[in-house]
């Protein structure tokens, strides 16, 4: 892997991480594209500069995210399931991560579920451009008069809403499902509008994101040489930078017009991936 592959497979991470067309379905066309040989460095870049995309949630939205510990609870019920679905399955995970088809097929498939996603939850898009990050309170002072004051709101969910939209999550482990996408689903069907939907797969990446690339340098760092820290170090600021620019674009977008635009990107680029297969382009990563 050279500098120019490392930067390139950043910006691309950092691009779709968090918008519903999977980040890693995309490093791994990249990958594809780039003609890039197959090693476990790469492996292990494309899990770890997720970190720093993960980085710039807790930068943009610390707020929101340095909540009580009964908030951290409910993350936590959420991670539970990829967590150890993620643990029993990671050879088998990891087999898939080489497979262009697979992120094709996903990529198609995913793309109708959410442009009738949009149609199915369509009110709740509509609700999210009335939902404020801030509301009013009333209080008193130590003098008896009472004031309002502007405050952040609290984000409100229920454990079993939480568990939920992380079981939706275990689906993004096939490349091509998007993280983003799944529990993005996951939270409209638990009732949240798609703003507050996409926040919280925003707080659930931080968690699950963090243990993955933990638990794959940990599996890996044997292999891993003193002079490629420099990738992992460049690859994470570009993610982290490029995941803020990201982050702003996407929440603006889906509560003006919902997830459709993003299902007809996916269908539009698995239909052409899987037709320049057919005609006999080699588009997988070399061995």
């Amino acid at each position: 892997m050279t500098n120019t592959e490392s930067i390139i497979l950043a910006i691309v991470e950092g691009l779709t991480e968090f918008i519903p067309v999977s980040s890693t379905g995309h490093m791994i066309l990249t990958e594809a594209a780039l003609k890039m040989q197959k090693s476990t460095l790469m492996n292990v870049y494309i899990v770890n500069i997720q970190f720093g995309a993960i980085l710039s949630v807790v930068f943009l939205y610390w707020r929101r995210f340095f909540q009580t510990f009964d908030f951290y609870f409910k993350l936590f019920v959420a991670f539970l399931p990829a967590a150890v679905i993620g643990f029993l399955l990671n050879d088998q995970i990891d087999k898939l991560l080489s497979s262009v088809t697979t992120v094709a097929i996903s990529l198609v498939i995913g793309g109708v579920v959410l442009i009738f996603t949009d149609r199915i939850f369509h009110k709740q898009i509509e609700d999210a451009n009335t939902d404020e990050d801030k509301e009013m309170i009333r209080e008193i002072d130590e003098f008896g008069v009472e004031h309002k004051k502007e405050v952040l709101r609290k984000f409100e969910i229920g454990w079993m809403q939480a568990f939920l939209i992380g079981c939706f999550q275990c689906i993004a482990m096939i490349p091509g499902v998007s993280r983003s996408a799944a529990t993005i689903i996951g939270g409209l069907t638990q009732k949240l509008n798609i703003k507050r939907a996409a926040e919280f797969s925003f707080f659930l990446a931080v968690p699950t994101v963090f243990a993955a690339s933990a638990y794959k340098l940990l599996k890996s760092y044997d292999e891993i040489k003193g002079t490629d820290i420099d990738f992992f170090l460049i690859g994470n600021v570009i993610s982290f930078v490029v995941g803020m620019i990201a982050i702003k674009f996407f929440i603006s977008l889906i509560t003006r017009f919902g997830l459709k635009f993003f299902g007809y990107y996916r269908i539009a680029l698995g239909v052409f991936i899987l037709i320049m297969m057919a005609m006999g382009h080699k588009l997988e990563i070399a061995e």
